[in-house]
């Protein structure tokens, strides 16, 4: 499974922002046409971001580029028919109600693909899975059917939020409240049972990078693979809070060491502990995880972007 733990979301109608984030480390950028973008400059941003894609093929990216477009229902399909010719590693698609809007857009991508002369399956979605009242009922479904381009679900508070009419998405302690926890939970779990990346939401305060590092390595702990980002300063707390320590490698690099020590055998002694086989399974995971993340930075650096 692809893991990608920074998300940066660009505006794609700021031709500096654009410029600027060829500098980002992230793995991913979400170049976005829907939210960060008035009505009234949507057209420029389609154009900006076609010709932004254009001027980085595939095969050169430093990271992935992934465009969030408009909602399936509103301007989705002229979103597409701009920015396609520009061949977007994917998709974030917003306000989804569950896999069918995902094979709704998969059929327009099967189209524009051909149209375009790109590899077909080769556009991945992401959707944000929670953001309309009837979209958390939904995520169980996404393990139920073929998905072939579903890469990972991820989730959000605010529109969901406006949705239901809430006046905050926050408990009294300023976390998430109940609802927006369930939803959360919700989407780990649809993830993990559809066999796709889990990504984290934002996390609003740009200026807390201590509170966003700790806040990324209790999402890591649970299982997420990585979190969306809203300012460039974040990216770098993100990879750091979605590798593993220094101190989770060893220890990974020692329970797989043991096993190899004892083979054919279910369970292991290590440091006073009975280890079984779930523990080398997430010990291989760690150190899955540790080797992606030095071959990211290498791709990134010679500029191969991570596809």
């Amino acid at each position: 499974m692809m893991t990608l733990r920074s998300w940066l979301f660009v505006p794609a109608d700021s031709e500096r922002k654009l410029a600027r984030s060829d500098d980002s480390a992230a793995d991913a950028l979400i170049l976005d046409l829907e939210d960060a973008v008035a009505p009234a400059r949507k057209a420029d941003a389609r154009a900006l971001l076609r010709d932004f894609l254009t001027a980085r093929p595939p095969a050169g990216r430093r990271c992935q580029l992934w465009a969030r477009i408009n909602p399936l229902d509103d301007t989705a399909l002229a979103d597409l028919c701009a920015i396609m010719p520009g061949a977007p590693d994917g998709v974030v698609v917003p306000k989804v109600n569950g896999p069918a809007d995902v094979v709704r857009l998969s059929h327009w991508l099967d189209a524009f693909e051909a149209a375009a002369g790109l590899p077909a399956g080769s556009t991945s979605i992401l959707p944000v899975a929670t953001e309309t009242p009837a979209a958390p009922f939904a995520l169980g479904d996404y393990a139920r059917q073929p998905l072939p381009r579903l890469a990972g679900l991820t989730w959000g508070a605010e529109d969901l939020s406006t949705a239901l009419g809430a006046s905050t998405n926050l408990d009294p302690a300023g976390g998430w409240a109940f609802t927006y926890r369930m939803a959360r939970s919700a989407t780990l779990l649809a993830a993990r049972a559809a066999g796709v990346m889990a990504i984290e939401t934002l996390y609003t305060d740009f200026r807390d990078p201590d509170g966003l590092l700790a806040s990324c390595r209790a999402a890591a702990a649970e299982g997420f693979d990585g979190r969306i980002a809203i300012h460039p300063s974040q990216v770098p707390v993100i990879n750091a809070g979605f590798a593993p320590t220094d101190d989770a490698v060893d220890h990974a690099r020692r329970v797989v060491e043991a096993f190899a020590a004892s083979p054919g055998l279910g369970t292991v002694g290590l440091d006073g502990r009975m280890l079984d086989i779930p523990h080398l399974r997430q010990a291989e995971r760690v150190l899955a995880r540790h080797e992606a993340t030095i071959r990211r930075a290498g791709d990134q650096y010679s500029g191969r972007g991570s596809r």
